[in-house]
């Protein structure tokens, strides 16, 4: 046995074998390429940029772009991606080591690195804050796994017959099959099995050797597209990628994709960054749903990305659903896109009846077995028709709970707490609980506070009378149960689980918004309720998003001429519902988009919406106002006003030191990249002399109240 102080010799060879260093005083610099450029993970504006690195010889070999990395900053250990390998540095000081290339997998495309940048660049954010978003945890039991064999058939020209439908859909089936890069957007007609469609599309653009990449909202959706594409292309063929995995099964599907073995991804919004290489197909369902909307820093939307990614990698692009947003619009009223929809004629043919009842009109005709469930006569008979014929009837209700709130019943001022002045409401009443005259508990509560109120008076006029204000989804269920004796009622939403699909069959299925599951053969009718409740929310994009809604439940009827029926609880003569009754989404687009111009609101003009503490937000918009500092061209400040005051105990007002507020930066579109340019430098100057308030910074947010 040899001593520890011999050295080791070469099996072939007299001379020793070189020991790797074990400090970085022994390290030496790789003999080509010695410069590494790595993106930091530092969420910080002021440091957001590569900072280059020496990559010692012994990490050579794995150093290659795309891989994950570990390199000392600021005296901290902290992870990173290698970007590229250079020759030189323009940094005139001693470059630290690449401590550690923590994997050997190039999970960072040069694409997915370039559409990063470009979506941070778009929405005043940091690169480092788009790849988490980009990129999954690293699992490094899946990483060494042996991925499975896959099995993918050759793909072959989908079926015609579903998209010539539409006048223009053989023509962009044709353009996918030819490596096109088509712009559409496309309306469903109603009863359309959407996701067939949008596996055809993929299915076309796959016999033209390219990848597609479809988003869809939620679960439900991607389980439903999934088995679609699986349907066209071969399970093996095609990859859900979704949280809903788990982060190892998530990353196993990621890996497979990256790898090239997977040409066609269906997921939720993080999948719109899947790192799919000679894309022909980038396609986006119901677009307006806030779920496509990312809640974490620098917050964008799959749609944005999705053309912005279409921009950089000449790719086709697809914006579908029932209804259109005034962004879909934007995009066909600018030319960049064609609209791909159905003849009236046809329109008309396969969509249901649909009647509205204004609020007024409820009290006029009531069938008397009605009246105990709050249901319009017209809608009554409607149901009980459907009921008949044995379909299921679906009740959409936009609230979720018993009784969400309560008012007064003379004045209808809403119902307020005497302690903390929150909102009143009802709980549903527990097994065997006491019961109202109306068959709720009959004991309000706060929704804040808890207490309960057992002497109720109102604040203006003194009456003592509580009425329902919203009637939630849990109570309409136990309503319409005691007016349709026999009937089964079932509940999606709202609490509760959420449904995928019912059999068919007669049954009453109530659904909160968004939450309304297929019906094998279709609904014979669909009651609306409360759509006063939805358009009365003081929200930018109201009108839209209650037209979406109601289309998405309206959808699912089968056509008129097969006894369809649609009931909306909602003024007539309000645009919102007559897009509904003429079944013209394209129509109520344009006169939204129109009205957005009107009054300077997106997507007509860039908006930013900087929120936090007040100072901070004076500071970032006086910044970006700056005449010094070469200002957006046309830049216009709204506000600041005062949002979320945090109220005290007792109601007593809200905390100074909790105020929070919103100022509103507006400027023409064509000055939008220098708007967010100049909000990312302002961040920059804040994060720079460590100022400690954090403030939100949204560029054309979803929602503005």
């Amino acid at each position: 046995m040899s001593s520890p102080a011999t050295p080791r010799t070469a099996r072939t060879g007299g001379s020793p074998a070189r020991r790797p260093a074990r400090n970085r005083g022994e390290w030496t610099a790789a003999a080509a390429m010695p410069v590494a450029r790595v993106a930091v993970d530092v969420p910080l504006p002021h440091l957001d940029r590569p900072f280059d690195y020496r990559v010692p010889s012994h990490l050579d070999d794995a150093a290659v772009p795309g891989v994950r990395v570990r390199v000392r900053f600021a005296g901290r250990m902290l992870d990173g991606y290698l970007l590229e390998r250079v020759e030189d540095s323009a940094h005139g000081g001693k470059l630290a080591w690449v401590d550690k290339v923590v994997s050997a997998e190039p999970v960072l495309t040069p694409e997915v690195a370039g559409l990063a940048r470009a979506v941070a660049d778009r929405y005043a954010g940091v690169f480092a804050d788009v790849l988490r978003l980009a990129i999954p945890a690293r699992h490094a039991r899946v990483e060494s796994e042996t991925p499975r064999e896959r099995t993918v058939p050759e793909p072959a020209a989908p079926g015609r017959a579903g998209w010539e439908t539409y006048p223009r859909g053989g023509a962009l089936l044709d353009a996918l099959a030819g490596g096109r890069a088509a712009h559409a957007v496309w309306q469903p007609v109603p009863g359309e099995d959407w996701a067939a469609r949008l596996a055809e599309a993929a299915a076309a653009c796959r016999t033209a050797g390219r990848s597609a990449l479809l988003v869809v909202p939620d679960q439900r959706d991607v389980d439903r597209l999934h088995a679609a594409c699986a349907a066209q292309l071969g399970d093996d063929a095609v990859v859900a990628l979704s949280a809903d995995l788990g982060p190892a099964e998530r990353y196993r599907r990621w890996l497979a994709v990256r790898r090239g073995s997977v040409r066609v991804v269906v997921g939720t919004r993080s999948a719109a960054f899947a790192p799919l290489g000679e894309l022909g197909l980038l396609a986006v369902w119901d677009d307006g749903d806030d779920s496509h909307s990312e809640p974490r820093a620098p917050y964008p939307q799959v749609r944005d990305v999705l053309v912005l990614r279409a921009h950089r990698e000449g790719a086709a692009v697809l914006v579908a659903g029932f209804a259109r947003t005034a962004e879909a619009q934007l995009l066909v009223e600018s030319g960049w896109a064609q609209a791909v929809v159905a003849d009236r004629a046809t329109v008309r043919a396969r969509a249901p009846r649909v009647t509205a009842i204004g609020e007024s009109d409820t009290q006029l005709v009531r069938d008397p077995a009605a009246r105990a469930a709050r249901v319009p006569g017209v809608a009554f008979e409607a149901a009980r028709t459907a009921l008949a014929a044995g379909r299921p009837v679906l009740v959409q209700v936009p609230r979720s709970g018993y009784l969400p709130f309560l008012a007064c019943a003379s004045c209808r001022e809403a119902a307020r707490c005497r302690h903390c002045a929150g909102p009143l409401g009802l709980p549903r009443p527990g097994p065997g609980g006491a019961r109202g005259d109306d068959g709720s508990s009959g004991l309000p509560s706060c929704r804040w506070c808890g207490r309960v109120e057992t002497s109720f008076r109102c604040g203006n006029c003194a009456s003592r009378r509580l009425r329902a204000g919203v009637i939630g989804a849990g109570r309409t269920a136990e309503e319409l149960g005691r007016a349709f004796p026999g009937v089964p009622v079932r509940t999606s939403g709202g609490g509760v689980a959420v449904l995928d699909d019912v059999e068919a069959g007669p049954a009453l299925v109530v659904a909160t918004p968004g939450a309304e599951p297929v019906a094998e053969g279709g609904y014979g009718a669909a009651l609306l309720l409360d759509g006063w409740a939805m358009l009365a929310r003081p929200d930018l994009r109201v009108a839209e998003e209650t037209l979406r809604r109601w289309f998405a439940a309206a959808a699912g009827v089968v056509p008129h001429g097969d006894g369809g029926r649609v009931v909306v609880v909602a003024d007539s003569s309000i645009p919102t519902v007559q897009a509904l009754v003429r079944w013209d989404p394209a129509w109520h687009a344009e006169g939204e988009l129109a009205e957005r111009a009107e009054v300077g609101f997106p997507p007509a003009v860039r908006m930013a919406a900087v929120e936090g503490p007040p100072a901070a937000v004076a500071e970032i918009c006086d910044a970006v106002l700056d005449p010094d500092r070469d200002p957006p061209e046309g830049v216009e400040l709204l506000g600041p006003v005062e949002i979320d005051p945090v109220e005290r105990p007792g109601g007593t007002g809200p905390d100074r030191d909790d105020v929070r507020e919103r100022g509103l930066l507006r400027v023409p579109r064509r000055s939008g990249r220098r708007l967010a340019a100049a909000l990312h430098d302002a961040q920059a100057l804040r994060t720079a002399r460590k100022a400690p308030e954090t403030v939100r910074v949204r560029l054309d947010p979803d929602e503005i109240d």
